[in-house]
């Protein structure tokens, strides 16, 4: 493999029904960020699916310079085999140094099956990307490459944070959570170079058929596009005392979250965890209620506008990232606090 002939940084802008997902417009806002540290000029988005150039002009308004659309009735639904062999395809026409897919569902399959079809490697679940120089520390007797795409994520269960890179192989993969990196505040009329590439599809034994999609409306509460989370950890004390929670947020039109702790305990589903193992959020106000502050939890939240944290052990890591922070019975404050709240709504009608 000649390393020097993989140029750019690319992402894969997933679709659904011809709409984009909000993770590509987030990949192409780092993408961004990444070509500028390797001097490069162009950001690619690389679309997929049946009749779906139309998205082009909406990647170009949140970064891309390039799109490359690969458009065919074999990809109106997502299916493993016709999507891997389209990206690898591209991959392999157009040379990507650095290529970037979310880690949904879809980007979570799609991810490792491509990157082992193209011979690289992938580092699944990334909460931060940069460019630098691996190993982070010369080492005696080991080169120290410079300008590689240096992949953070938690391992061990969220217990340690490991930074990885793929010094020998190209694309450097990444497969990277939803509500990590922003968004760029969108270029209106901004137009993208449009390059249509299809490599041709033939049905093998590996293509499945899809005979019926059912959508089911989810019970629970989507915590990344809350704009005010209310979370509660294991100081809450119990599955009943988050009604003090709840209670909180209904006042201030917002959403309960939590920590893993509350989840692992069963008290709350995992859809509405905080933090590395969980989800990353970014609301205008976070309230940490009885959290205490582990690193795990904080990565998940610290990018929120205003944070504020009761919790009754003055010395919680929880206070050492919150703007505003309350020492006490969490019992004691959040009646009195959701009262005076209800007051100041009632005064103001």
């Amino acid at each position: 493999m000649s390393l020097e002939e993989y140029k750019g940084v690319f992402i894969f802008a997933q679709q659904v029904d011809n709409e984009l997902s909000s993770i590509a417009l987030e990949l192409l806002g780092k993408a961004k960020n990444l070509a500028e540290d390797l001097d490069e000029k162009k950001v690619t988005a690389v679309l997929l699916g049946s009749d779906v150039k139309g998205l082009s002009d909406k990647l170009a308004e949140y970064g891309a310079d390039r799109v490359i659309v690969v458009d065919d009735p074999a990809l109106k639904d997502y299916r493993t085999e016709p999507y891997t062999h389209a990206l690898a395809s591209v991959i392999n026409e157009f040379k990507p140094e650095i290529l970037l897919v979310g880690a949904t569902a879809i980007g979570r399959d799609l991810g490792p099956r491509v990157s082992s079809r193209v011979h690289t490697g992938l580092t699944a679940d990334c909460t931060s990307l940069d460019i630098g120089d691996f190993p982070l520390n010369p080492t005696p007797g080991q080169e120290q490459k410079h300008k590689q795409l240096l992949m953070t994520r938690p391992a061990f269960g969220g217990n340690t944070i490991a930074t990885i890179a793929c010094p020998d192989f190209r694309p450097q993969m990444a497969t990277v959570r939803p509500g990590v990196m922003q968004k760029i505040d969108p270029i209106k009329g901004a137009k993208a170079e449009v390059v249509e590439f299809n490599p041709g599809f033939e049905e093998n034994n590996c293509y499945t058929e899809i005979l019926k999609i059912v959508k089911e409306a989810s019970s629970v509460a989507d915590i990344q596009g809350a704009k005010i989370l209310v979370s509660g950890g294991r100081g809450v004390g119990s599955a009943e005392n988050f009604k003090l929670l709840d209670e909180l947020a209904e006042v201030l039109g917002g959403t309960v979250s939590c920590s893993r702790a509350v989840v692992d305990s069963g008290w709350k589903p995992k859809d509405l965890q905080v933090g590395q193992t969980g989800k990353t959020v970014r609301p205008s106000l976070y309230f940490a209620i009885g959290i205490s502050g582990a690193i795990q939890h904080v990565a998940g939240m610290e990018e929120s506008d205003i944070i504020i944290a009761i919790n009754k052990d003055e010395n919680a890591p929880i206070f050492d990232v919150a703007d505003y922070g309350v020492v006490g019975d969490l019992n004691k404050i959040l009646p009195v606090l959701t009262k005076k709240i209800k007051e100041e709504m009632a005064n103001k009608k």
